[in-house]
């Protein structure tokens, strides 16, 4: 009965994972390549004489004698032409002269005809008419005597075929080309200050030189609780046209610039907003290796005679080197796939990622979209593999009983230098997020600064908050779908985590790889999968998920569920297997052990994998931002398309209920996990670990 059940499970989780991460990617793949071809002149002739058969004589007489008679003279023209080209004449005019000297030049033509030719003309002409002008009301007035791919291909008169077009258009486009080395330019500028930033604080934090530690992480963690335009958004409230700095203190204050033209949109704004965006990334990575730093190494080092600088670049630098390839290829590919930042401070600065959003929300180019979207996703392999090639170089190895800080005192000018990134980093930090929170409370940012709670009303009637579709309400809306995503997520990836490890299901270390693998492709490609893949799956409209909130749920899902499917594997495998092994023993199924003991153990990861898939399906953006519909919206899709708009006094309010709502989840949590006897509900980052996690 176990195994039998082990087995359905498997198979159910199996399913899901090849329906909402295996199929979505691989329907962006295809898509770049799957392409409707136009058909060729005589397959187009066959196929419309075929529709004209299915006509009565009667109708098919009248009708085309009803769409000749309706002709005007410039189609008539292109018609003439076609039907000349069709029986080998020659077009004796300038296709691209003027219209009414082609007009007068085709009747000159069909004159000049022989009468052989003349008869043959008149009957070529209604076909070539119907296959120019008139072919999509003849596929609509046969649709209900068509079948379904014979109306399409006569409605759109293509074919389906496979071709890398696409793909070379983006090789030989100038403004595709441009837009991919910004997206490079911008994505290498930001790692290499991001990440030298993140080690300098956490560097700092370790060695104890920065005052106020726990106020210092919380400010470095702080953008990840917000949505990821909010830096490119807050910068505009500063340093944009209308900004606090740059109009009202610089220009309007001192005189000393001109804000339209001296302020931080274009390169240098979209680098601003990503480093503050992508610098808790960093910090994270860069702490875990840290926190193992070997200290004793750099004792040793100094007891050799070895200086401050020394030890630093050949012991401490080597030995960090790992997390520091690890934050800089996070970072990069984070980068790399951001489309709101530059959307929103890029401003005649393109990148690959604004580039598929336009084309998907201006044009419904879904085909070029995919096709970008793995070029999109080339840099960052190529990164990971630089990142395996770097790593494996060079190896070094600390117990882990040696994991501490070493005692040695770190100069007073480093001391000054650490100290003072530390306070200016935290400064910058509060600054942003202190000019939110102003415009959330402020009427017309840059024009009237008088103090307002309009933006946080609730009214429907109250218009000039959008409160009806596009305001404060979309926050509840963004909780209600983060909350559904982040409690059946938790089971889900526990599930799949202990059947990966502890099942003896054929094939289980491949649904552990399919529920990690949305974790490494860009947002912009898992949501363009979900778009092509759901939007008629099979090619049944009825199946379609397009525009419902089920879609939105279970893209944060999947998308997200990685974490804990890594974390419930990493905890199982150092659990003794002899637990479950003693549950069965005494009687208890598969489900019984997995629910009585296995998940009690795993209560940290239960909460670890809920708060990550909740906080995320708060802020997210570019894996909803196709999915949305004005029926199902969320709130940073909201905040992007309000700072797009100019209308900051509400994006700013939005934001502060998310940033509030998932602070107080938060805040719960930790509350929740001081109480005695609350096994399930442990606080991810109490106890030992990286100290960068807890503030």
């Amino acid at each position: 009965m176990g195994r039998t059940l082990s087995g359905l499970v498997g198979a159910l989780l199996a399913l899901a994972l090849i329906l909402f991460v295996a199929v979505p990617l691989g329907a962006v793949l295809v898509k770049s390549i799957h392409l409707e071809a136009p058909l060729p002149p005589e397959e187009m002739r066959r196929v419309v004489l075929g529709a004209l058969d299915r006509l009565t004589p009667e109708e098919r007489a009248t009708q085309l004698a009803r769409w000749q008679q309706a002709l005007d003279p410039r189609a008539r023209m292109e018609t003439t032409a076609a039907t000349l080209e069709h029986l080998e004449q020659k077009v004796g005019w300038d296709r691209r002269g003027a219209f009414d000297e082609q007009i007068a030049a085709a009747k000159e033509a069909v004159a000049a005809l022989d009468p052989a030719l003349a008869v043959r003309f008149e009957t070529e002409f209604p076909l070539q008419m119907v296959i120019l002008h008139k072919r999509v009301p003849l596929a609509f007035r046969l649709q209900d005597r068509l079948d379904p791919p014979s109306f399409e291909t006569l409605r759109s008169g293509t074919r389906p075929g496979f071709s890398f077009r696409l793909h070379a258009e983006f090789l030989s486009s100038p403004h595709l080309v441009k837009a991919a080395w910004n997206s490079v330019l911008v994505s290498a500028v930001t790692t290499v200050l991001a990440v030298t930033l993140a080690f300098a604080l956490v560097y700092g934090l370790r060695r104890g030189v920065v005052p106020m530690p726990g106020a210092v992480r919380a400010l470095i963690l702080l953008p990840l609780v917000s949505p990821p335009v909010i830096m490119a958004f807050a910068a505009i409230l500063l340093f944009g046209r209308q900004g606090l700095v740059t109009r009202h203190l610089l220009d309007s204050g001192l005189g000393l610039v001109e804000a339209d033209t001296f302020n931080l949109y274009g390169f240098w704004g979209v680098v601003v907003a990503m480093v503050l965006s992508y610098l808790p990334h960093a910090a994270i990575v860069l702490d875990d290796v840290l926190a193992r730093h070997g200290g004793p190494l750099e004792e040793a080092a100094a007891s050799q005679g070895a200086g401050p600088g020394q030890i630093f670049r050949h012991v401490t630098l080597p030995l960090a080197r790992p997390g520091i390839l690890g934050a800089a290829l996070v970072v990069f590919i984070q980068s790399m796939t951001d489309f709101g930042n530059p959307l929103v401070i890029g401003r005649g600065f393109p990148v690959l990622a604004g580039i598929v959003y336009t084309e998907i929300t201006g044009f419904q180019n879904l085909a070029l979209a995919a096709a970008l979207c793995l070029w999109l996703i080339l840099p960052g392999l190529v990164g990971y593999a630089l990142f395996v090639k770097l790593g494996a170089s060079r190896r070094f190895t600390t117990q882990a009983s040696n994991a501490r800080p070493p005692e040695l005192p770190v100069p007073p000018m480093a001391r000054r230098a650490l100290r003072g990134t530390a306070l200016v980093t935290a400064l910058a930090v509060l600054l942003f997020y202190g000019v939110v929170l102003a415009g959330a409370l402020t009427r017309v940012w840059g024009i009237d600064y008088t103090p307002t709670l309009d933006h946080f009303r609730l009214d429907p009637e109250f218009e000039s908050s959008f409160a009806r579709n596009l305001g404060l309400p979309l926050v509840w809306s963004s909780l209600e779908i983060a909350g559904m995503a982040a409690f059946l997520g938790g089971f889900v990836s526990l599930a799949i985590a202990y059947l990966a490890e502890r099942s003896p299901l054929p094939g289980r270390q491949l649904l552990g790889l399919a529920a990690v693998l949305p974790g490494v492709v860009p947002g912009v490609l898992f949501g363009l999968g979900y778009l092509v893949a759901f939007n008629a799956p099979f090619g049944e409209k009825a199946l379609s998920l397009s525009g419902g909130a089920a879609i939105l749920v279970i893209n944060i899902l999947f998308a997200n569920i990685y974490v804990g499917v890594l974390a419930g594997r990493a905890t199982l495998q150092r659990l003794d297997r002899a637990i479950d092994d003693a549950a069965a023993s005494l009687g208890a199924s598969l489900a019984q052990t997995f629910w009585y003991v296995t998940l009690p153990l795993l209560g940290r990861v239960f909460v670890l994998a809920t708060l990550y898939i909740f906080v995320h399906g708060m802020v997210t953006l570019s894996g909803v931002m196709f999915l949305v519909s004005p029926d199902h919206m969320l709130a940073s899709v909201g905040i992007l398309m309000h700072a797009e708009g100019g209308r900051y006094g509400i994006a700013c309010a939005m934001t502060v209920a998310i940033m509030l709502i998932v602070l107080v989840v938060l805040a719960l949590l930790r509350l929740a996990a001081a109480r005695p006897g609350l096994a399930m509900v442990a606080w991810p980052g109490a106890g030992p670990g990286p100290a960068i996690g807890r503030a």
